[in-house]
């Protein structure tokens, strides 16, 4: 079992970026603003595909506080990000900045307890 406790964990939706700076450094602002950064189609709410709704599931399931992008509200990170992360699909899963990937491989780690490692460490 995870060494999270999920009452501590806070979930939120980050609604706006600065659009006075380039989409590079909204991708990097949004990156910065929590440990763990969910981007994905709809929200922890209201996921609006299933892919998104298993990687919210997961995350919730740790008691991991995360921050959630919904890509489908702002088609400049959407496309930004693809190009950013050299990843074509959502959701896109950052843990302090750093890519670990899309719903297949963040349910893969955290089957075989390598997502929770990594979040204890990281």
């Amino acid at each position: 079992m995870s060494s999270f406790n999920i009452l501590n964990s806070e979930i939120s939706e980050i609604e706006t970026t600065d659009k006075s700076q380039n989409v590079k450094s909204q991708i990097e602002s949004l990156l910065k603003s929590s440990k763990v950064v969910l981007f994905m189609k709809g929200n922890a709410q209201m996921p609006m595909c299933g892919f998104s709704a298993n990687t919210v599931s997961i995350l919730k399931n740790l008691g991991v506080s995360f921050k959630t992008f919904n890509i489908l509200n702002d088609q400049d990170i959407r496309q930004g990000l693809k190009d950013y992360s050299n990843w074509p699909t959502y959701p896109q899963l950052y843990i302090n900045g750093q890519l670990i990937g899309g719903n297949d491989i963040v349910t893969e780690m955290f089957k075989s307890g390598e997502l929770q490692e990594f979040l204890k460490n990281n």
